[in-house]
């Protein structure tokens, strides 16, 4: 079968005054057409360097990405020149950032900076890409969209900015986009509107989804797949259900039983003791190990590959089949 999107072993690496850091150590997913992907862990654990690297995005010095491929409609993006990347950045493959205050330029106008990429990719002339623009602005909620475009960065709120770079994104009808954390700098009610707005936009335009993310409580209602990510390794991939209900890896585990639930109210949430590896260590060991309740002297001395541990469900961890459904984090098998 023919992936829309395929990452194969990739590694980057940053080269410091300190060291070398291992952000991203050999990671590899499928995207499908129409599909929706979460990636999901805590901060550090290389999600956004493994995305911003299949754009080809990492600054260079001081990233370099040492391995892998990223298959995209039969071209790697890794082998391709700089100038056709170009053309498939915001085109075929968009991306919303965490933050819109700074991925906004604050001295030119939002129409300005929108109907830049639609002259470059589509070839509109002025006027196209302004009416594009408009309807794009209208498509994701902003009321006055036509007279909005003469505005500035900072004469939305924050969730506004967002919904911006949303309609920026999918201004030129991409294959992929990529969501990094769009949700983290807005309130709650302004995520869940976000959220919904992403989904209802993927129902409508049939488009792919990567969402970037270090709450799994987010992706829950809104991926089909997920893979969760631990000191730039991949440790567990599932169906989204099927990772909810049968988790194999202890990481993964302790990442739900962190999320708060109605059904627990007085119940104490459970928490990972202990802090990530260092990066500046490539580890011959599980990464986990450090904070795993469940640890064995083979994870010290071996790191575990993705095993599959059930259909299209794969976990790094020795003792896969021992962790069961409902076990509370740290309680002893």
């Amino acid at each position: 079968m023919t992936h829309l999107l395929e990452v194969n072993n990739l590694v980057t690496r940053f080269y410091t005054e300190d060291g070398v850091v291992h952000a991203v150590n050999g990671i590899s997913y499928t995207l499908d057409e129409g599909e929706s992907l979460g990636i999901v862990g805590e901060s550090g654990c290389g999600k956004s360097v493994g995305v911003l690297s299949l754009m080809r995005l990492i600054p260079s010095p001081p990233g370099r990405i040492e391995e892998g491929e990223v298959i995209f409609n039969e071209r790697d993006l890794l082998s391709i020149s700089e100038e056709q990347m170009r053309q498939i950045r915001g085109r075929e493959i968009a991306m919303i950032f965490q933050d819109p205050m700074t991925s906004l330029n604050p001295v030119l106008t939002i129409g300005r900076q929108m109907t830049e990429a639609l002259k470059l990719h589509l070839g509109m002339n002025n006027q196209q890409a302004q009416e594009r623009a408009a309807e794009m602005l209208a498509m994701v909620g902003l009321v006055d969209a036509e007279q909005r475009l003469s505005d500035y960065p900072h004469q939305f709120s924050g969730g506004q900015r967002q919904r911006i770079m949303i309609a920026m994104g999918l201004s030129c009808n991409p294959s992929v986009i990529i969501a990094d954390e769009p949700t983290t700098a807005l309130d709650v009610t302004i995520q869940a509107q976000i959220v919904e707005l992403v989904k209802q936009l993927q129902e409508m335009l049939g488009m792919a989804v990567i969402w970037i993310t270090h709450d799994l409580g987010v992706v829950a209602g809104m991926v089909d797949r997920v893979a969760v990510m631990y000191a730039g390794y991949i440790i567990e991939k599932a169906d989204v259900r099927e990772l909810y209900y049968a988790p194999r890896h202890p990481y993964t585990l302790g990442l739900l039983q962190a999320m708060p639930q109605l059904e627990t109210k007085g119940e104490h949430l459970a928490s990972i003791d202990g802090l990530p590896p260092d990066l500046l260590q490539e580890p011959t060991f599980c990464p986990f190990h450090f904070r795993c309740p469940y640890v064995i002297d083979k994870c010290r001395d071996e790191n575990p590959p993705l095993m599959d541990v059930g259909p299209d469900h794969q976990a790094a961890c020795w003792r896969w089949q021992e962790i069961r459904t409902g076990m509370r984090f740290g309680e002893e098998l």
